[in-house]
């Protein structure tokens, strides 16, 4: 079985540079746009959750990390509106959201915290590997963080696809995982199977009316 897996982090919606609206939906139809089997995201807002499967057409699966500064996710959105360009996530909170297409089945779902608001959101695909989606926190946290995140797919058997911010340039020290992308903090790394190299999207692939949206590229990858 090969798979199409793609990582974002969507930069909670904004563009580069950011602008006081938001083009959170226009990311998601992108990215989904030619039907992948796997989408990894990051910097989700925590309201948008609940909108991703009208967006793409693919089951969702989140984990919060931040919870929304409010208590309420939805008057989280309401507020960030007035400028999302300076909000950003101080009031939405932030969350993982893994999008897999619906001709796969998921058999098994966790959510694993790795730091302090950081969470490893993990899917089992039926006859397919687990897909370990994470963001981890720059700084002085990132290496214990990315640590347990190794770790905790290491427990999931060893056909593992591990697709996120890594928060960290290669060289990494793994072992059994394929060749990460040089230079990227955003990575999709494979064991147990065969894949490409990851690729990151040139910029032009993520421009929108003139508009760079998010400040990461899309990186995908064929697995197996």
């Amino acid at each position: 079985m090969a798979l199409l897996v793609r990582t974002w982090n969507l930069f909670h919606g904004n563009a580069v540079p950011p602008e006081r609206r938001a083009y959170l939906r226009r990311m998601v139809e992108l990215v989904t746009a030619d039907g992948p089997d796997v989408v990894c995201l990051q910097e989700v807002p925590v309201w948008a959750i609940g909108r991703l499967e009208s967006w793409s057409g693919m089951r969702a699966f989140g984990a919060t990390g931040a919870q929304p500064l409010l208590g309420s996710a939805e008057l989280g959105r309401l507020v960030t509106a007035l400028n999302h360009g300076i909000l950003r996530s101080a009031v939405t909170g932030e969350a993982l959201a893994t999008l897999v297409a619906r001709r796969h089945a998921v058999v098994g779902e966790r959510r694993d915290p790795v730091g302090p608001n950081r969470v490893l959101l993990g899917v089992q695909l039926e006859g397919g590997p687990y897909v370990g989606n994470f963001h981890i926190t720059g700084g002085a946290a990132a290496e214990e963080q990315f640590r347990r995140v190794v770790e905790l797919a290491a427990g999931d058997g060893d056909d593992v696809v591990l697709a996120g911010d890594v928060n960290l340039r290669p060289p990494y020290a793994l072992e059994g995982f394929s060749e990460p992308l040089a230079g990227s903090i955003d990575q999709i790394l494979v064991r147990g199977r065969p894949s490409t190299l990851a690729v990151a999207w040139p910029a032009e692939r993520r421009r929108v009316d003139g508009r760079l949206l998010s400040d990461h590229a899309p990186v995908e990858a064929i697995v197996g």
